[in-house]
Parts: structure tokens; C-alpha cells; sequence
């Protein structure tokens, strides 16, 4: 395969150090963030497997209470790398983090985070906080698998099947199967030099987008029929809403992973810049998912709301009840006003 693509957007410091370290280590200890999404999880397993056929010993894990890899990512191969958190080295001497922009989205390994000797942090979100002891964080990458396919090509490793369909998933989860602002040439660029490591781009979409439980779409219905439209939120820019009681998925036995999908249905509404769908998890809070057409920067309101994520989505917890939650969202929306510049979900 051909290297990375030199007009990539890359981070300003920090690559010739993380070479350095992951040259020099024997034994490296990876991380994502709990509820792991394609672009995490697939980055970190991607990651791992090209090291692991440098001769690495490598271990891999992210701090959700509940360790279960989601269902939509279990066709993810290199899974034998992952461990839970309980067998997850307590000081590693080399940590590396991806898709993550705060410490605390490592949940129950954001303490070995703290005790690792080295910390390097491998991310794409505009909300990153800066933590770690290397940052190869690129706000402008379309997604982690861009830079982890770029940090593979400078540690001179190769890319097969197995570590390609990680990256090319990673890839196509960002990019909403190449539907956001921020898919550019570069990115069709790299998922043409996935693809010809011999992927089958047609499997992996079956897996992320065409399966799902028949609960799913009682779940689905039953939010859907709560949609609420509110024509006059974010300055008459519009925003729909809705939620997902634990109740509603508990009724069939459906994991809190898999309604995740739902805002992407919601966000489809006309009338409306701002989609935000809340799911009660398992523990009782919510978990709330924005996403905007253009005209708000959700981020910013995320971040302002104890969350994060990117200009067009991101998300954050609340644990007021859901008419409590959008409303206070609303204000933060009014308060920090529309959108002056365009830019990537």
C-alpha cells in the first residue's frame, strides 16, 4: 500500500516523540473511550494489530463498567487484544489514548491514565482539554483513523486486511459514510488505500448500518412518537427532540448501544438545525446526543454543558429529568447564539 496522503491536515508537535516512545517500548497499553464508537474502538484494535506484528506486547482496553464490546463493532477483528479493565496495567509505562478528548471519557482507567509514565494522546476533537505528555491531536483530521493510519506509516509499519478494515471503519463512522463537510479529497484519498489492502466495503457497511433487533424499532417508534419540533429554539432556527426511557429497552431486552442510531433518524426533520435525542442508561442518567445542520455549534454548547465533541455533533450527560435537560440546553443555545463560520461534524 501506498503511504498516507502528505496534504492530510497533521498535528503541529508530538510525532517525532510518539515514534520514539513506541520504538523504544516493549510493552504498550491502549485505551478509547467508554461506549466506544466505530472511531475508537476501530482505531485503537487497528493500532494494536500493527504493533502487535512489530513484535509488541499490546493490550488494549476502555473503562466502561460494563465491558461489552457494542454490537454494530463485534465484526471488528483484533478483539483477542482487548482486556477489561481489572486486567489493565495499573502504571503503564506507555499509554496510548484515542478518539478521547477528556480523561474523564476514559472512565474506570482515567487513574491508570494518571500513573502512566508516558501518555500519548491521539485525537480529532476540537473539545480536547490537552492531557497527556504527547499530543498528536488534529482538530481538522476528519477523524482518529486518519492520524493513526498516519502514525502507522511513520513507525514504517505496514497495513493488511485486518488492520485496513479497522481504519476504513473508523473512517466511514466519522465521515458519515462520507456524507459530512469534512469528508475531503485526502479522505477519499485514504479509504481508496484501504480498500485496495482487500476490505469488503459492502460487509462492513451490512454490519454498521443494515442489522438491528426487531426491539430496535418498537424502541424506535416509541421515540419517535415523542418527537417534540420547537420552530422558535436557537433563534428560529428550529430544534427537534426527543427521548429514550431504560424502560423502553428494558421492555426488550436492548442494550443501551443500540439505540444510538435514533439521532440520525431524528436529524432528518425539516424546520429544524438542531437535532437532540436523550437515552437513559443503564444507571440512570442521560445521555444526551446533539447534532446541527450548520447553524449552531453544538460543541460549544456540549462543552459549556460538562461535555464535548465536535461543531456539528457532540454530546454530555445530564442528570435532570428530559424537560429539565432541553431546557437548559435551549438557554446555552440562546445564550451563545448562532454559528459565524462553517466547518466539519
Amino acid at each position: 500500500m501506498d503511504g498516507p496522503d502528505p496534504r492530510t491536515p497533521m498535528p503541529a508537535a508530538g510525532w517525532e516523540r510518539a515514534v520514539e516512545l513506541i520504538g523504544d517500548a516493549g510493552d504498550v497499553a491502549l485505551v478509547c473511550h467508554i461506549s466506544p464508537d466505530g472511531d475508537a474502538l476501530g482505531s485503537m484494535l487497528a493500532f494494536g494489530m500493527a504493533l502487535r506484528g512489530a513484535g509488541k506486547r499490546v493490550v488494549a482496553s476502555f473503562g466502561d463498567r460494563r465491558f461489552e464490546v457494542p454490537r454494530l463493532l463485534r465484526f471488528l477483528p483484533g478483539q483477542e487484544l482487548l482486556v477489561p479493565p481489572s486486567r489493565y496495567p495499573a502504571e503503564p509505562d506507555l499509554m496510548i489514548s484515542f478518539d478521547c478528548p477528556t480523561v474523564d471519557r476514559l472512565g474506570l482507567l482515567a487513574p491508570n491514565a494518571g500513573k502512566a509514565a508516558e501518555l500519548i494522546v491521539i485525537d480529532h476533537h476540537p473539545s480536547n482539554t490537552g492531557f497527556g505528555t504527547v499530543s498528536l491531536v488534529d482538530p481538522s483530521a476528519a477523524s482518529t483513523a486518519t492520524l493513526v493510519e498516519q502514525l502507522i506509516g511513520r513507525l514504517g509499519l505496514p497495513i493488511g486486511r485486518d488492520v485496513a478494515t479497522c481504519l476504513y471503519t473508523g473512517l466511514v463512522t466519522d465521515t458519515g459514510s462520507f456524507r459530512h463537510s469534512c469528508t475531503t479529497p485526502a479522505v477519499h484519498h485514504m479509504a481508496a488505500r484501504l480498500v485496495a489492502a482487500g476490505l469488503r466495503t459492502d460487509e462492513i457497511a451490512r454490519e454498521l448500518w443494515d442489522r438491528s433487533p426487531f426491539g430496535y424499532l418498537k424502541v424506535l417508534g416509541a421515540a419517535l412518537d415523542r418527537c417534540a419540533l420547537d420552530e422558535d429554539a436557537a433563534g428560529g432556527l428550529g430544534m427537534v427532540w426527543t427521548f429514550v426511557p431504560r424502560a423502553d429497552r428494558a421492555a426488550y431486552c436492548l442494550p443501551y448501544d443500540e439505540v444510538e442510531g435514533i439521532i440520525d433518524v431524528v436529524r432528518r426533520t425539516d424546520g429544524s438545525d438542531i437535532a437532540m435525542v436523550l437515552k437513559e442508561d443503564d444507571e440512570g442518567a442521560w445521555q444526551v446526543s446533539t447534532r446541527s445542520k450548520g447553524g449552531v455549534d453544538v460543541g460549544r454548547a456540549c462543552t459549556h454543558l460538562g461535555g464535548g465533541g465536535h461543531t456539528l455533533a457532540a454530546g454530555y450527560t445530564s442528570h435532570d429529568p428530559p424537560d429539565r435537560t432541553v431546557s437548559r440546553f435551549r438557554e446555552v443555545v440562546a445564550e451563545l447564539g448562532p454559528r459565524t463560520t462553517r466547518g466539519c461534524t
